[in-house]
């Protein structure tokens, strides 16, 4: 028997599984692209415009540390820069992607029953790289045909679509190195996001200190240097496909030579004795979630000090273009156009902290599939108990994380315009506003898992509908009914003269209501070990 027998058969599979969320993600981060390019066309139709753009804002050392460099002030060059963050966002969704079709599936045992029928040692880690190359592929050739309807050139299209292909693979062979050095997905996710964070500072570290050699360190640092639409550099595509054979040829031989279940790392030993803080649900709820909610808190503390660094450039990004200066007039001066930047930017982290409502949430399903659920409960703990020890968590990881980020924009913003009391409390309010969104999707997974368990990772889905609505509603001149499907349309923008709570407290009653019938169906349904699929 090969040792990719069966591979086949498992694409097909993989493919069934995530035929909601993988087209939704690609498409999603394939449209973004050209609804950059489109805007730069209207905002500063001219090269002189584009050059006061580029001076004033797009080399300002915030934006280069967010963005990355900018190398001309073409409509491409600057496209490029402005989509250089979505790389990031690919490459966390094929690392996560590989990781979930591997790792996460031998933790919770499903790989074992496959690996008992006519099925190749190699056969599950190349079909989740075979799958998440799959969607790179379809990503990369969307963004470039997007980008070329927008008129953009065919060559600096291609090298974009080709940078986004790229970056994807290698960190999907990344997370399928990971996959095999621990005995945890968890530990697998550890790893693989260290990685990408270490890419990502490299690349930060060289691009704004003057001296970019830490960036050819970097597999994001080398996405920049291609200068798509800038004088592409087709050479240093060859850097990610060397890392991506470097990656695989160190990831196949240990997926045979490790135990299956088992990884290369030894797992660490825990204490004899459990400590006091154990005894109860809310105290292991703890100890499962904290380590999220510090690493998610930490990333975006740095994030919300990047963004607040960049809001006065926003402000001046308005000098030389007659378009700019009549929407900025009517949001009321260049400090209106830093509120609208930061408005954004932090209902963007809003979203992305409903992602870590969704996960903690979710790990209540991870929880009664891995078998640890059953014997907690087979103590003298309430259902309802257990469960509202993780929805605390799945309520309270927001409210840290969208904190955090609000105070850390305050300080970097403050600092910038010399008033640092003020904007810490103006965007400590700004980033909590995001909190009832956060919480109905959160609410929303709750439900899902009480009532329907094998659909609770559709909460996912839902998250990416709302980013599809909150990114391209506008853009697509989508009806107004259908963009009030997403809670953070509703969201106030705290930081305008006027506004009111009303819809916090809208948002806020439905996420209780969402959780607390998520509660009352799980008190009544079976709780099977194992995922029954």
């Amino acid at each position: 028997m090969s040792a990719l027998t069966g591979t086949r058969h498992l694409v097909r599979l993989l493919l069934r599984r995530d035929r909601l969320l993988l087209p939704l993600w690609v498409l999603v981060l394939a449209a973004l692209p050209m609804t950059y390019a489109a805007s730069y066309f209207e905002l500063f139709p001219t090269a002189a415009e584009r050059a006061a753009y580029l001076e004033g804002t797009a080399r300002n050392p915030s934006i280069v540390a967010l963005l990355g460099p900018a190398y001309g002030d073409s409509v491409g060059g600057l496209t490029a820069q402005r989509s250089g963050f979505l790389l990031l966002i690919v490459a966390l969704a094929s690392l996560l992607t590989v990781i979930r079709h591997t790792r996460t599936e031998e933790e919770a045992g499903r790989r074992e029953l496959l690996g008992g029928s006519v099925l190749g040692r190699h056969a599950g880690l190349t079909a989740a790289l075979l799958v998440t190359y799959a969607a790179d592929l379809v990503l990369g050739l969307l963004t470039a045909a997007g980008l070329v309807s927008t008129g953009l050139p065919v060559g600096g299209s291609l090298a974009y679509g080709l940078v986004t292909v790229l970056t994807g693979v290698v960190f999907a062979t990344l997370g399928g190195l990971a996959a095999q050095l621990t005995e945890t997905a968890g530990g697998g996710r550890g790893i693989g996001l260290a990685g990408l964070g270490a890419a990502f500072g490299l690349r930060l570290a060289g691009d704004t200190a003057g001296n970019d050699w830490p960036s050819w360190l970097s597999p994001l640092g080398w996405a920049a240097r291609v200068r798509p639409y800038e004088g592409e550099r087709w050479w240093v595509l060859v850097l990610p496909l060397a890392a991506t054979v470097l990656l695989a040829v160190l990831a196949y031989p240990i997926s045979i030579r490790r135990d299956l279940g088992a990884g290369v790392l030894p797992p660490r030993l825990g204490p004899a004795g459990a400590g006091g803080a154990l005894s109860g649900p809310f105290g292991l709820a703890w100890r499962l979630h904290r380590g999220q909610i510090l690493w998610w808190s930490v990333g975006f503390g740095l994030l919300g000090l990047i963004l607040g660094g960049a809001a006065e450039a926003a402000g001046r990004s308005v000098e030389g273009s007659p378009r700019m200066e009549e929407i900025v007039a009517r949001l009321g001066g260049a400090s209106g156009m830093a509120d609208a930047y930061l408005g954004v930017t932090l209902s963007l982290a809003g979203l992305a902290a409903a992602g870590y409502g969704i996960q903690a949430a979710l790990r209540m399903r991870a929880e009664e599939a891995a078998g640890h659920a059953e014997p907690v409960l087979a103590t003298g703990t309430r259902r309802s108990t257990w469960l509202l020890s993780h929805v605390t968590f799945a309520l309270l990881g927001p409210v840290v994380v969208l904190a955090v980020t609000g105070l850390a924009t305050g300080v970097t913003y403050g600092l910038s315009t010399g008033d640092v009391p003020r904007q810490l409390g103006r965007m400590l309010a700004a980033g909590l506003a995001q909190v009832p969104a956060a919480w109905v999707l959160a609410g929303l997974a709750v439900l899902l898992y009480g009532l329907l368990p094998r659909l609770a990772s559709a909460a996912w889905v839902v998250l990416a509908v709302c980013v599809l609505l909150g990114q391209l509603g506008a853009v697509l001149e989508l009806d107004q009914w259908l963009l009030d499907v997403s809670p953070f349309t509703h969201t106030p923008q705290v930081l305008r003269a006027t506004w009111t709570p009303t819809p916090l407290y809208v948002l806020t009653a439905l996420a209780v209501t969402l959780a607390t019938a998520g509660l009352l169906t799980f008190r009544r349904r079976d709780l099977p070990a194992l995922d029954p699929r």
